[in-house]
């Protein structure tokens, strides 16, 4: 039997942001590298956030479509 792959479980929260879980590194749309220490992380999907790649939860203000 071969060990299990090590990765992050990823989960995407429905009109929210990607909640990352475990060791990992994000890349920005600028192609920098950002390593987070967190259990758990929040990275934006809504584009808005002042604390990219990371999700400071403006999207809760954003008028659905």
């Amino acid at each position: 039997m071969t060990a299990p792959e090590e990765h992050p479980d990823v989960i995407l929260c429905a009109d929210g942001p990607m909640l990352v879980r475990g060791d990992h590194v994000i890349q920005d749309a600028e192609g920098q590298l950002h390593r987070t220490t967190r259990p758990i992380s929040a990275v934006c999907r809504c584009g808005k956030s002042a604390s990219q790649p990371w999700c400071d939860g403006t999207h809760k203000v954003i008028p659905k479509r």
